[in-house]
């Protein structure tokens, strides 16, 4: 049962990183804002997001990648990901996702999220998320220093309170479509009810 887990991970890993090619390569602060699509996009999307919660990891596996599709890869929405932890979890696995390429940064989150319940109730996460940080090309002393590092620890709560502060963030997931504040999970057609009128008037 251990190895089929554990073979289910890898396959998940490497259809994440698959669906995900198009991404930027390279390398970026662990800090740096990490998006994907054109900068010059006539339509942002921020997302807030906890990496511990349901929602967000139910949109990120009915939603993200046709959203990604009909409006990242087209160039008409830029989408960044900004962190929003609910808890010491979510904080734990923001670290690690912060800890991987910029490159490898979505295919990583997508993990997390589709490998959610097998490491947010662990009684050992850091091991659980160490072996998915694994899975991704992480050294154990790249895992070790990015679980020990209070820097990152405090710009990943800093992403929450500017949330917060900016843009009245209360819960995940939550959407700022061109500054507008949309709260909840949502279809690719909501979304599409939202964007289609803003890149009509551009």
């Amino acid at each position: 049962m251990r190895r089929f887990r554990y073979l289910t991970l890898a396959f998940v890993f490497f259809s994440a990183f698959a669906s995900l090619a198009q991404a930027q390569s390279g390398d970026a602060a662990p800090l740096a804002e990490r998006a994907l699509g054109d900068p010059g996009a006539p339509v942002t999307i921020i997302a807030y997001e906890s990496l511990s919660c349901p929602h967000c990891a139910a949109f990120h596996r009915d939603t993200f990648e046709a959203l990604k599709a009909r409006y990242v890869d087209t160039g008409e929405v830029r989408f960044i990901f900004r962190e929003f932890p609910l808890n010491g979890p979510a904080v734990r696995a923001s670290q690690v996702a912060r800890c991987t390429s910029e490159g490898r940064f979505f295919g990583l989150v997508q993990i997390l999220f589709r490998a959610q319940a097998q490491w947010v109730r662990s009684p050992d996460i850091d091991n659980q998320l160490a072996r998915i940080g694994r899975f991704a090309g992480l050294s154990t002393d790249k895992l070790d220093a990015c679980l020990a590092d209070e820097a990152l620890v405090n710009g990943i709560l800093e992403s929450r309170q500017q949330g917060e502060a900016l843009f009245g963030v209360r819960s995940t997931p939550s959407f700022v479509i061109d500054g507008t504040l949309y709260e909840g999970n949502r279809s690719l057609e909501e979304f599409a009810a939202i964007i289609d009128p803003l890149l009509a008037g551009q």
